[in-house]
């Protein structure tokens, strides 16, 4: 491949440059898709949690995702391993939403496990308990464990509505919590 055709970004880095769809699938050049998610951006904690469910329930999780990359990325130390977690959720939710049950599963099932050690403490207001009890139920439907505990049937899970399935993140916006 010639090099000098790769897409770059304005510090010279490769980028591919095609349109996205709402779950950051590429679209071919010239198709109309969706405003990417801007990367790097320092957002209070607060803005974090709104701006990734107004993304989450518009149906673009894979958007979410990189809203919660951005926390982990700029945020304390001590709290990498909830935005890393909630990050995994929501391209577990993405996964699942493009049709791939297992890839989806693993990762909603490996971000509730990030997140645990947040169950008791609920930063900023963020249901954790809720999270990690609609991410395992999500990914026991989309792909049950080989034990045949789930769902009845493995295989032709169809995939699901992102914004349907889309999790409330603090703890007061979830019925019953």
């Amino acid at each position: 491949m010639d090099e000098s055709r790769r897409d770059r970004d304005e510090e010279g880095r490769a980028r591919n440059a095609r349109p996205r769809d709402g779950l950051g699938r590429p679209l071919p050049y010239g198709t109309e898709g969706v405003e990417r998610q801007p990367e790097g951006v320092v957002r209070s904690p607060g803005e974090t949690v709104r701006e990734a469910q107004r993304l989450l329930d518009a149906g673009m999780p894979f958007h979410a995702h990189e809203v919660f990359e951005d926390a982990w990325k700029s945020g304390p130390d001590a709290e990498r391993e909830l935005w890393r977690g909630l990050a995994q959720m929501a391209v577990g939710l993405t996964h699942s939403a493009r049709g791939n049950a297992a890839g989806g599963a693993r990762l909603l099932r490996r971000g509730a496990g990030a997140v645990e050690e947040f169950r008791e403490s609920d930063p900023y207001g963020i249901g954790v308990a809720g999270l990690i009890r609609w991410a395992l139920e999500l990914a026991g439907r989309v792909d049950p464990p080989p034990d045949g505990s789930g769902a009845p049937e493995r295989g032709g899970v169809p995939a699901v509505d992102a914004a349907a399935e889309a999790p409330r993140l603090r703890r007061g916006d979830r019925p019953g919590a």
